[in-house]
């Protein structure tokens, strides 16, 4: 059956088909095109051409969204517009420079109280009635997120055959820019793992995945998030904060960069020999997306004397995202 229901369903279907026999991940950009569906059935349902109004409608209905998210959304949206010209058709392609004029989402850096109150919410969190086993499940994913220091999408995917119980290592496959990579868990985040694996038996039936849903597909990234954040504010009131600072799942890969940079500047390494091996870790195509989390490191770490900051400035140019 078919998944979308707009007047733009059956391109929607031979864009991601198009995508496909080109070599790329066919549902890359299914998530975007499904919300983009939803909103032209209603909104737009007896318009069947990409107008400039109906992209720019959409992606001002998604203002609300970090402007990493809103200009992922606006990669998805003319990429689509380009396969419609492409099939010769007359459709609207958004600039290329396309620029939600916001300010970048800042990433919470968790102090060492924080993490350990963040944590010990995750643990109590209740059943869920909608995915039975999503509090065996989250403790796990999340820990494995943050030790690793993977994307939220990388956790959330892992398949059995690509994590090894017995030697910790994990290829980490289908991931940003098609950079797939090898990390190793601690010893005792695969002994977590181990013990997590003798549970998982009950509940995941045939799934591929090695965090499966209740339907053995892997979860979506909004109820992960809706996880951490019920997590987050159960960690927060414990310490009467009146604002909690807003998270998400990905501040566990930023907060996983900080805690390596704070270690090699604890055993006086040389931060500009070790970013490259950094950088293949976490999966970068350049160094200038890796020397990123140098530019918002925390204050204590930035002004480091250990760290000469001329040289970075001179080597990597600060970047925005």
């Amino acid at each position: 059956m078919n998944k979308f229901t707009s007047k733009f369903a059956t391109r929607i279907e031979g864009f991601r088909e198009f995508r496909q026999a080109r070599g790329f991940n066919p549902d890359t950009h299914i998530p975007n095109l499904l919300r983009f569906d939803k909103f032209c059935a209603e909104h737009y349902s007896d318009i069947w051409r990409l107008l400039p109004e109906i992209v720019h409608g959409w992606l001002d209905n998604e203002a609300e969204e970090n402007p990493c998210m809103l200009n992922n959304r606006a990669s998805t949206i003319r990429q689509f517009g380009l396969y419609l010209c492409a099939m010769e058709e007359d459709a609207y392609v958004i600039p290329e420079k396309y620029n939600t004029n916001k300010s970048a989402f800042v990433p919470h850096n968790f102090s060492d109280e924080e993490l350990t109150a963040l944590f010990k919410a995750i643990d109590r969190l209740p059943e869920d009635k909608i995915e039975p086993f999503l509090h065996v499940i989250i403790p796990v994913m999340l820990r494995l997120a943050y030790t690793c220091g993977l994307r939220p999408r990388e956790s959330r995917i892992i398949l059995c055959e690509n994590i090894n119980l017995k030697t910790g290592v994990i290829q980490v496959i289908t991931t940003k820019k098609n950079k797939d990579r090898l990390v190793v868990m601690s010893d005792d985040m695969r002994k977590l793992c181990v013990r997590y694996d003798d549970k998982r038996v009950l509940f995941a039936n045939d799934s591929q995945y090695f965090f499966p849903s209740l339907n053995g597909e892997p979860f979506t990234s909004v109820k992960i998030q809706t996880a951490l954040k019920k997590a987050w504010a159960t960690a927060v009131c414990s310490k009467n904060c009146p604002i909690p600072p807003n998270i998400r799942v990905y501040d566990l890969r930023h907060r996983f960069v900080s805690a390596r940079l704070n270690l090699w500047l604890d055993e006086g390494r040389d931060l500009r020999a070790m970013l490259p091996y950094l950088r293949e870790y976490l999966g970068h195509q350049s160094l200038n997306e890796t020397e990123y989390y140098v530019h918002i490191l925390p204050e204590n770490l930035s002004k480091s004397p250990a760290v000469d900051w001329d040289k970075f400035s001179t080597m990597f140019p600060e970047v925005t995202v």
